[in-house]
């Protein structure tokens, strides 16, 4: 059970809640989000709540039996949309596109990016700075300095900014120079960094586990919520499976589960979900006909040169046709 609460309700109203609550044997945990007040409830029996709607300074009580609550479409039937700032937003209005390289590897290569996504009106470049390896003898980032850049070339072209936090230590220094963090398949359930967000007011891409479930992906975004953020994006980018012959299998079955579960938007990672670059443009148009809010697409100026992950980066030209099969689609 949810229940949201007025933030000017009185003591009164308050102790009245309070005392139906603890006849009906009701466990609660109260959480403050940037936006609104709650109190979970956690009911062993039957509680008739109307009991509990009626009392002045609640504003809405549901019951929700999903163990994720916060997320779940039974509690907010209305899909959720992502305010990023200056009009940039995520969900529900369209098909919103991020795109940009694997790794920032260089001003000039930011700035080459950054003419490529104005010549397509895209507001959001996607860019690591730290960046999870298998090996530890790969490329692993250019570190905060190279954040500062990216964010001072992004910021001077009106362009918003997702990036990858790794740990909890990083939100610190990361904070004024991110608009949305990224949280990775790998850390996906990392839930000491999954509090640490939900105490951040910035927007959060939770991307789905290497071999995880629909079920654990929301867990995960539970706790975002929980912890007082309620600026969350999902993010379907491929598990891990048997198949060899690409780098992941891509679930397209998870965007339209995820938007009948979830209020939350939903975005596509085409690039990690096939790994293959001359594929890349179909799983992307796939996941928009599923009903995706947008997706996250590795470009590159030379992929061939590309310090991680050149092998599934567009180019510009790609990335050209791409942006015109998908303003094509929608008509169809």
């Amino acid at each position: 059970m949810i229940i949201q609460l007025d933030s000017k309700i009185s003591k009164k109203d308050r102790e009245k809640l309070n005392d139906i609550l603890t006849e009906n044997n009701v466990k609660t945990s109260e959480i403050s989000t940037q936006f609104n007040d709650y109190i979970v409830g956690i009911v062993s029996k039957d509680v008739d709540i109307r009991l509990i709607g009626n009392i002045e300074g609640v504003k809405d009580v549901h019951r929700v039996t999903d163990p994720y609550k916060f997320v779940s479409k039974k509690w907010k039937v209305n899909p959720t949309v992502i305010d990023i700032g200056d009009g940039v937003t995520v969900g529900s209005n369209g098909f919103t596109l991020m795109a940009g390289p694997c790794s920032i590897e260089s001003e000039e290569q930011v700035e080459k990016t950054v003419k490529q996504l104005l010549k397509h009106n895209i507001k959001i470049m996607r860019g690591g700075v730290f960046k999870p390896r298998s090996s530890p003898y790969a490329f692993r980032g250019l570190g905060i300095e190279g954040l500062k850049m990216f964010y001072s070339v992004c910021k001077a072209n009106n362009i918003k900014i997702i990036t990858e936090v790794m740990q909890v230590s990083q939100i610190e220094q990361m904070v004024d120079y991110v608009d949305i963090f990224q949280v990775g398949a790998r850390n996906t359930q990392n839930f000491n960094l999954l509090d640490a967000l939900g105490k951040v007011d910035k927007p959060v891409m939770l991307k789905r586990g290497i071999s995880g479930s629909i079920s654990e992906l929301l867990q995960s975004a539970e706790y975002v919520f929980y912890a007082g953020n309620e600026k969350i994006i999902l993010c379907e980018r491929g598990m891990r499976t048997f198949e060899k012959a690409y780098r992941n299998t891509f679930d397209i079955n998870a965007i339209p589960v995820l938007k009948e579960k979830s209020h939350l938007p939903v975005i596509a990672d085409p690039s990690h979900g096939i790994g293959i670059r001359q594929h890349v443009d179909k799983i992307t148009l796939a996941a928009l006909v599923a009903g995706a809010d947008g997706a996250i697409v590795e470009i590159h100026n030379e992929p061939e040169t590309a310090l991680s992950d050149g092998q599934q980066s567009l180019n510009f030209e790609e990335f050209d046709i791409l942006m015109n099969k998908i303003k094509k689609l929608p008509a169809v």
